[in-house]
């Protein structure tokens, strides 16, 4: 049912193993090397089509100057922020009260309304597109934050109380049952009781969350135009003018665009991994 450990298989298998590894890690970094080496070429490299020799000087100092000073990026940035932060918040914390409600009551629509959410997962975003955009349009929310973060908020909700659903029927169901007993009202027990214990589960969940968001590209085009409400990925497309493309700044600025997610992941990294291996092992 499991696949066997490197250790325990072949020497052909474990020198195959060791052998393709490093193969996939490179081809797997190579895109983020590239941008990474972009981002300190001058703009002439890319006209001279030296595109993956070392650069003829390095311009970290001005390719990073111009886009923090002689761009919108801080605007974007602070968009990107301005959208995610409270679209995990809400998420997350519609997620918690409704994988409670699915999670520990039985009533008769119960599974009906899990498959709901669970089949909402499946929706191609593109057959969305249109009638959303519309939504927007028809509520006064195109082009506007808060749009973005309601149709965030609305669609990520789905897999969030999945996961959150999944997590708390896997709790001892008789500490409920003895709060039940010492008669605390319902929302005590999922505030002191049952809340302290999806710490690990928020945590990852939050981690997730907070990546999704971030790199969204597809909906922040559909839903947005201009600084005053893109986030970051659709705002480094800024860059690019009307005959040509700033490469080294468009790198550059890929590069400043990952950063928060990855610092999140690394600052959360604990609470990530205990909540994705929490139940894993009795």
């Amino acid at each position: 049912m499991f696949p066997t450990p490197i250790e325990k298989q072949s020497a052909g298998a474990q020198v195959a193993y060791k052998t393709l590894l490093p193969v996939a890690l490179l081809m797997w970094l190579a895109p983020l090397l590239a941008v990474a080496l972009f981002s300190i070429k001058p703009d002439t490299d890319f006209t001279n089509a030296n595109y993956w020799g070392l650069p003829s000087s390095f311009e970290f100092a001005h390719n990073y100057g111009q886009v923090f000073f002689n761009s919108d990026m801080p605007r974007y940035l602070l968009n990107s922020f301005l959208i995610t932060v409270p679209t995990v918040i809400g998420a997350v914390a519609l997620s918690a009260m409704g994988g409670f409600a699915l999670g520990i009551y039985k009533f008769r629509a119960n599974l009906w309304i899990f498959f709901m959410f669970v089949a909402g997962n499946f929706v191609p975003f593109q057959i969305l597109m249109v009638p959303v955009r519309d939504l927007t349009l028809g509520l006064g929310l195109y082009n506007t934050k808060t749009g973005l973060v309601l149709f965030h908020i609305a669609f990520q909700t789905g897999f969030c109380t999945l996961f959150m659903r999944n997590f708390i029927r896997s709790l001892p169901y008789e500490l409920i049952e003895a709060a039940r007993v010492e008669g605390v009202a319902e929302w005590r027990i999922f505030w002191y009781v049952v809340l302290p214990l999806m710490k690990p589960a928020l945590a990852a969940l939050s981690v997730l969350i907070f990546t999704f968001i971030w790199n969204d590209y597809f909906w922040a085009v559909v839903l947005t135009q201009g600084p005053e409400s893109q986030p970051v990925t659709a705002g480094i497309t800024s860059f690019n003018a009307q005959f040509r493309a700033a490469y080294h700044l468009m790198s550059a600025g890929s590069i400043v665009a990952a950063l928060p997610p990855v610092a999140m992941f690394f600052l959360m990294q604990k609470h990530f991994i205990a909540g994705l291996t929490l139940g894993a092992v009795k």
